[in-house]
C-alpha cells in the first residue's frame, strides 16, 4: 500500500487481492454495512490524518481484474463512506457522553467549592485566624477547586482530539473512491 500526492486531492493507495480484505472477515452484516478491516482502517485515518484538511480525500483501490469488476466491488465506495459515518456518529456520541459527564462533574466541583467556602466561614471564628486556621482555611479552598479538576480539564481540553477525529472521520464519509483495476504486470487502468 503506497500512496501519491497530487495538488488537487490526497489519494491514498490501497493495494489488494480481493474485496474481502478490506472488511473485517468475522462480521455478520450485509457488505455495505461491514466494518473495516482494523489494518486498512488505521492506513487510511493515518494517511488522511496528515494531509490538510483544506484537501478532499481521494481513496483508490487498486484490484486485480477478476476482482475489480465484481459486484462487491461496485459497493466498495458506499461501504466505506458508510463506515466512516458511522464512526463520526459514534464519535459525535462520545463527545456528547463525555459533555455530560463534565456537566455532571461540574455539578459537584462547584456544589463542592461552594460548600467549603460556606465551611470555611462558618468555622473562622472556631479555628482562629492563625496559623492553623489559614491552613484549615487555604486547605479548605484547595479541596474545592480540585473538586473542579476534572470539569475544567474536560470543558478546556479532552474534548478537542474526539472532535478532531470525528472532523477526520467525516471527511473520509465524503470522500471520492475509486476501484482501479490493475493487470497483471503491475499497471493501473484509472
Amino acid at each position: 500500500m503506497a500512496r501519491r500526492l497530487r495538488p488537487d486531492s490526497a489519494p491514498i493507495q490501497l493495494r489488494i487481492q480481493n474485496v474481502g480484505q478490506l472488511f473485517h472477515t468475522l462480521d455478520p452484516l450485509p457488505f455495505r454495512e461491514r466494518d473495516l478491516d482494523s489494518g486498512v482502517e488505521e492506513y487510511v485515518v493515518g494517511w488522511a490524518r496528515e494531509t490538510s484538511a483544506k484537501r478532499p480525500v481521494e481513496i483508490i483501490v487498486h484490484l486485480p481484474t477478476h476482482a475489480a469488476v465484481s459486484d462487491e466491488a461496485q459497493h466498495i465506495e458506499a461501504a466505506m463512506q458508510n463506515y466512516f459515518a458511522y464512526r463520526a456518529d459514534v464519535l459525535g456520541w462520545d463527545l456528547r457522553e463525555l459533555f455530560r459527564t463534565g456537566r455532571a462533574a461540574l455539578t459537584i466541583g462547584i456544589s463542592v467549592l461552594a460548600a467549603c467556602v460556606v465551611i470555611g466561614m462558618a468555622s473562622a471564628g472556631v479555628v482562629g485566624t492563625g496559623y492553623f486556621g489559614r491552613f484549615y482555611n487555604e486547605g479548605l479552598i484547595i479541596l474545592g477547586w480540585v473538586a473542579n479538576w476534572r470539569p475544567v480539564e474536560i470543558f478546556l481540553y479532552d474534548w478537542w482530539p474526539i472532535a478532531r477525529r470525528r472532523r477526520l472521520y467525516r471527511r473520509l464519509a465524503v470522500a471520492r473512491i475509486r476501484v482501479v483495476e490493475e493487470k497483471p504486470d503491475g499497471q493501473s487502468e484509472a
